[in-house]
């Protein structure tokens, strides 16, 4: 009777081992929920019809890395990071990108790419190419994994949303201004406002609305809650100026791992 109690007190000791592993590995900390190749390797991506890519200057700065506006026909870029050029060709915060190499930051490229005749270069556009392109010249190898981190969703208010409708007069996604304590912009989708919400508030934003359709966003505000400002803190900002909430919670990330790299692209 009494080896028939033990064993049940070590079967239960047992059971509550591995809820308490279970519950620490979803909840305590970052969670991997699934993962995939970011591209089928059976899929055949387009490709610019000639590209230059260079590393930058040794004296570049990148305080004065640009690129080009979607729409134009061509892609530039100069004076960028390959951890910019990741984002860019996978639509990605750089809190998404793991496992990156410590120069990813640091090293500049200039880029001067053109795609074929027809082809205007939208952000759909770019992506595909983008991610071509970082492939064939750095040899970049990279996989999706969603993960559950801690960040935000982005809700409805209690008395429910008020927002613009776009008049659609710029291409979707324009960005007028997101420089820190500003989140202006015109014909916007909620998960591109969760995208630019997500740098504002430096933890990951994820869409839970429900709501479709574009609008114009404009609203300032604090960017830094310790110290002192007439303007409001990001989530009473965002709240008076759309009905919208950031609701702190778990939310799933998709995440660009890289597998491999080069730091030197391939010549032109």
């Amino acid at each position: 009777m009494q080896r028939k109690l033990a064993r049940n007190r070590h079967y239960r000791t047992l059971v509550t081992t591995l809820l308490f592993i279970t519950a620490t590995t979803l909840f305590g900390q970052n969670a991997t929920l699934s993962t995939a190749p970011a591209v089928d390797a059976t899929t055949k991506l387009p490709a610019f019809e000639v590209a230059s890519v260079r590393p930058a200057s040794p004296q570049a700065d990148p305080k004065t890395g640009i690129y080009s506006i979607p729409g134009v026909g061509r892609f530039t870029a100069t004076h960028v990071s390959l951890a910019l050029l990741i984002q860019l060709a996978y639509d990605v915060d750089s809190s998404q990108i793991a496992n990156e190499p410590g120069w990813l930051e640091s090293n500049l490229y200039d880029i001067n790419a053109k795609a074929e005749d027809g082809i205007h270069l939208t952000r759909d556009e770019l992506r595909p190419r983008l991610q071509d392109l970082l492939h064939q010249r750095f040899h970049l190898v990279v996989h999706t994994e969603t993960r559950l981190n801690s960040g935000y969703a982005l809700v409805v208010a209690k008395g429910g949303p008020h927002l613009t409708p776009t008049k659609a007069d710029h291409f979707p996604g324009f960005r007028i201004n997101v420089s820190s304590g500003h989140m202006r912009g015109a014909n916007w989708t909620m998960p591109q406002l969760a995208k630019y919400l997500t740098s504002a508030a430096a933890f990951p934003v994820v869409d839970q609305t429900g709501i479709t359709g574009s609008y114009d966003i404009g609203f300032d505000f604090n960017p830094k809650p310790n110290v002192d400002s007439a303007l409001p803190v990001l989530d009473v900002a965002l709240k008076q100026a759309t009905g919208l909430l950031l609701k702190p919670q778990k939310v799933p990330v998709e995440t660009i791992v890289i597998d491999s790299v080069d730091k030197v692209p391939t010549a032109n």
